[in-house]
């Protein structure tokens, strides 16, 4: 039986609300399972992956917020750039430069990059119950990069699809490095989460340790065990409380497969990303459990976020190494990522490229 003749401004299946939150164009992608919500005028960050069977929001969110941009002045100018004035939490895009100030072909590049600051546009390419899709796109201002990104959900899965395409729009080769700063907080991260992540090597570097870390700077190991300042060891595979007072930063090297999982054992939730490990050779592992004392996090933020990302930090010295991606004039790169949300299990043993996850 029919009811109705038209399936448009629905409230089943999978549906789309586009919205204006502090002055910020948002598109909240929807089904029976997840509620992704997408700041389109900074950056497509994601600023909520809620679980809905759960009510779990899997992203950290800053003190600080999301705020209204259009009455925001600086006290003074960041030399790194105002990211971290304008950082709300959630699921960033890094583009073209990861990590802290960049020059290199005489174009200065602040934290993170430009794609993160920018508004993009968007199109709804997609809206039935059974899939929605949306298309983002942006032109970076000092370097010469398009960027398309295409976001889609289907009917019952808790799973987000992104795919993306880059573009450089110049008549000569460009360096740049990429990467996904998806940051995880408070109530879903707690003291009973685990972190797994396929084979793989820790690496610490002196100018990435703060003085509280609780790791020996300069070492490499194999996952999860790490060496601790005064002889003891570190398990990174498991996430301490807030009394930790510590923060990190470490890299995870010579990954043998694109994916990690972070399971709260006493929920029995979890979130997985599964990403191109060929192009994003480093998973950037930050964590700061009520650690980071001064600007910008004052002691007060308990969070984690697992980045998979192109290079080690930053653009420039990313050329120096080598390590740092490059198209030349026309030339186009893509990716494909999968971000999905799980339960059931305490452990994970392997995420398919097709969105499943397998553990016990």
């Amino acid at each position: 039986m029919n009811y109705q003749t038209y399936s448009h401004n629905r409230n089943y299946g999978c549906r789309l609300t586009e919205f204006i939150y502090e002055g910020h164009r948002m598109v909240a992608l929807e089904n029976e399972k997840l509620r992704v919500t997408i700041v389109a005028d900074k950056g497509t960050d994601i600023y909520e992956f809620l679980y809905k069977p759960r009510d779990v929001d899997f992203m950290w969110r800053t003190w600080v917020g999301l705020r209204e941009r259009s009455h925001f002045l600086s006290s003074s100018p960041r030399a790194a750039g105002p990211h971290n004035d304008t950082y709300e939490g959630g699921w960033q895009e890094l583009f073209p430069n990861c990590g802290n100030r960049s020059l290199h072909q005489g174009a200065e590049i602040g934290q993170h990059g430009e794609v993160l600051l920018l508004p993009w546009r968007y199109a709804i390419t997609r809206d039935e119950p059974d899939e929605i899709e949306v298309r983002f796109e942006v032109r970076t201002i000092r370097t010469p990069f398009h960027l398309t990104k295409t976001v889609s959900l289907r009917r019952n899965e808790s799973v987000l699809r992104i795919r993306e395409r880059v573009t450089n729009q110049s008549g000569q080769s460009v360096d740049f490095t990429w990467g996904h700063h998806p940051a995880f907080g408070w109530p879903f991260i707690d003291e009973n989460c685990r972190v797994d992540v396929p084979p793989c090597r820790i690496r610490t570097y002196l100018e990435y340790s703060p003085a509280n870390s609780r790791l020996q700077p300069e070492q490499e190991s194999d996952w999860p065990m790490a060496a601790g300042h005064n002889g003891q060891t570190v398990d990174l595979s498991h996430i301490p409380g807030p009394d930790a007072a510590a923060q990190d930063m470490v890299f995870l090297q010579g990954l043998s497969d694109g994916w990690y999982a972070i399971t709260n054992t006493a929920l029995r939730v979890g979130f997985a990303m599964r990403y191109p490990a060929e192009l994003f050779k480093q998973l950037w592992y930050w964590q700061v459990y009520r650690g980071g004392q001064d600007y910008p996090w004052w002691g007060a933020t308990y969070n984690i976020a697992l980045e998979p990302c192109a290079t080690l930090p930053v653009l420039e010295r990313a050329v120096e190494r080598g390590e740092a991606l490059q198209l030349g004039a026309g030339e186009s790169r893509e990716l494909e990522l999968l971000a999905i949300a799980y339960e059931g299990k305490e452990r994970v043993g392997q995420v398919s490229t097709d969105g499943e996850v397998e553990g016990e």
